[in-house]
C-alpha cells in the first residue's frame, strides 16, 4: 500500500503544466496521491507571456507517472465550466475518487488602472476568480458525493492581502478568492470539506519571470532582465531572498491538503517571505 502525507487519495490541479501547477501536482503524487491534471495548453490574447503547452502537461503527467501514481491529464479552460465538469467526472470515474482540489490556474497582465483595456480586465477576472469558483462549482458534488470529507486549496496571493499598483484586475481577483474561501469553507463545514488559500508572494514561474513584469517593477531600466528585477523584488520581502520556488508553495498546498490541517478551514496561508509585514 502506499504511503505518505495524502496517500490512496486523488488530486484535481489546474494550471498543471508547468510552473506551481506541477509542483503541486508531482508534491501531491509523491505523498501518495493520484491526479487529476488539467491546463489549457494554449496561449491566450491578453496575456502578454507564452503559457504552458500539450508537451508541457505530457510532462507533468510524466513525472507523476515516475512516481508510481495515476494520472489524468487533460486539456480545458478554466473559462469553461462544461469541459471542466466533463474532465472532473472523467478523472474521478477513472481514479475513483476526489479527496484535494488546487484551483491553481492563473495569468496577469501589468497595466495601470485608467489605461487597461476592458478585455484584459475581463479576462484576467475571469480566469483568476471565475476559474477558481468553476473549479470549485465542477469538484465540490465529488467531494460532496465521496462522503469522506476533502480539501479546497485555492491559490490567491499575497495581492490578496495588499494591494499593488498596476495590476487593479489581478489584485481584485485574488481578493475575491479569498472572499470565495471563507464562504465556501462556511457552506462545506457541515461535509468535513475545508477550504483555505495559499497566498504567496513572487515565485520564480513564467507568470512572473518575463518581460512585463520585469518593466513593471523597473521602469528605470531600458530592458529590465531578471538580474534587474532580482534585487527590486527582494527589497519588497522581508526575507533576505528575491522570491519563493513553487516546491515552497506546495509544501503549503500539501499541508493544508493533508490531516496534519484536519483542523484548518477558511483561512489565507501566505508563504510570502515577509512581503506583508514588510
Amino acid at each position: 500500500m502506499s504511503r505518505g502525507r495524502v496517500a490512496g487519495r486523488v488530486a484535481l490541479v489546474t494550471g498543471a503544466a508547468r510552473g506551481q501547477g506541477r509542483a503541486h501536482a508531482v508534491r501531491l503524487a509523491e505523498e501518495g496521491a493520484d491526479v487529476i491534471a488539467v491546463d489549457v495548453c494554449a496561449d491566450l490574447e491578453n496575456v502578454p507571456y507564452p503559457l504552458g503547452t500539450a508537451a508541457d502537461l505530457a510532462e507533468t503527467a510524466r513525472q507523476v507517472e515516475r512516481l508510481g501514481r495515476r494520472v489524468l491529464a487533460r486539456q480545458a479552460d478554466v473559462r469553461d465550466l462544461g469541459a471542466l465538469r466533463a474532465v472532473v467526472d472523467e478523472g474521478v470515474a477513472e481514479l475513483g475518487r476526489l479527496d484535494i482540489v488546487c484551483a491553481n490556474a492563473g495569468v496577469n497582465q501589468p497595466a495601470p488602472a485608467k489605461d487597461m483595456p476592458e478585455s484584459v480586465w475581463r479576462d484576467v477576472v475571469d480566469i483568476d476568480l471565475g476559474g477558481v469558483w468553476r473549479t470549485c462549482a465542477a469538484a465540490i458534488p465529488h467531494l460532496i458525493a465521496g462522503g469522506r470529507g476533502g480539501s479546497l486549496v485555492l491559490t490567491s496571493s499575497a495581492a490578496g492581502l495588499k494591494a499593488y499598483a498596476n495590476i487593479a484586475h489581478y489584485t481584485a481577483a485574488k481578493h475575491g478568492v479569498v472572499g470565495l474561501t471563507k464562504t465556501l469553507a462556511q457552506e462545506l463545514a457541515p461535509h468535513r470539506i475545508r477550504v483555505n488559500t495559499v497566498s504567496p508572494t513572487q515565485v520564480d514561474t513564467p507568470m512572473i519571470m518575463n518581460e512585463p513584469m520585469y518593466r513593471l517593477f523597473c521602469p528605470g531600466v531600458a530592458e529590465p532582465t531578471r538580474e534587474d528585477f532580482a534585487p527590486v523584488s527582494q527589497a519588497m520581502n522581508a526575507l533576505p531572498v528575491p522570491w519563493v520556488e513553487p516546491r515552497d508553495v506546495s509544501d503549503a498546498v500539501l499541508f493544508l491538503a493533508s490531516d496534519e490541517a484536519r483542523y484548518i478551514t477558511g483561512v489565507a496561508l501566505p508563504v510570502d517571505a515577509g512581503v506583508l509585514i514588510k
